[in-house]
C-alpha cells in the first residue's frame, strides 16, 4: 500500500474488509488513510459480513462502510461524504 500510495494510486476495498480474517487488508486500508479510501461491492462476489457465502449486490455496500467507518472512527455520514469526494476526485466526476 505504501508504493501505491507513493505512485499516487487509490486502494479500493470490497466486502473483504469485513471478514474477521482480514486484518492485513485492514491494515491496508488503514494505511492508505480515510482520505483516499474508496469502497466498492465487486459484485456479485466478495460479499461483506453479514451476507457473507450468498451472491453479493450493490445494496451490501453499506456493510462495508459501515464497518469502514468503524475501522477508521468516523460516523458513517462522514464516511460516506469522504468517499464519496473520493470517487468523484478519481473518475473525474
Amino acid at each position: 500500500m505504501a508504493e501505491l500510495v507513493r505512485r499516487g494510486g487509490y486502494g479500493s476495498f470490497t466486502g473483504v474488509l469485513t471478514y474477521k480474517n482480514a486484518d492485513a487488508v485492514r491494515a491496508a486500508a488503514k494505511a492508505q488513510g480515510l482520505a483516499r479510501l474508496m469502497i466498492e461491492t465487486d459484485a456479485p462476489y466478495l460479499t461483506p459480513m453479514p451476507h457473507r457465502g450468498k451472491p453479493n449486490e450493490p445494496a451490501f455496500v453499506r456493510h462495508t462502510a459501515e464497518f469502514a467507518a468503524a475501522l477508521f472512527g468516523v460516523s458513517y455520514d462522514e464516511l460516506a461524504a469522504t468517499t464519496t469526494a473520493t470517487a468523484q476526485k478519481f473518475f473525474g466526476l
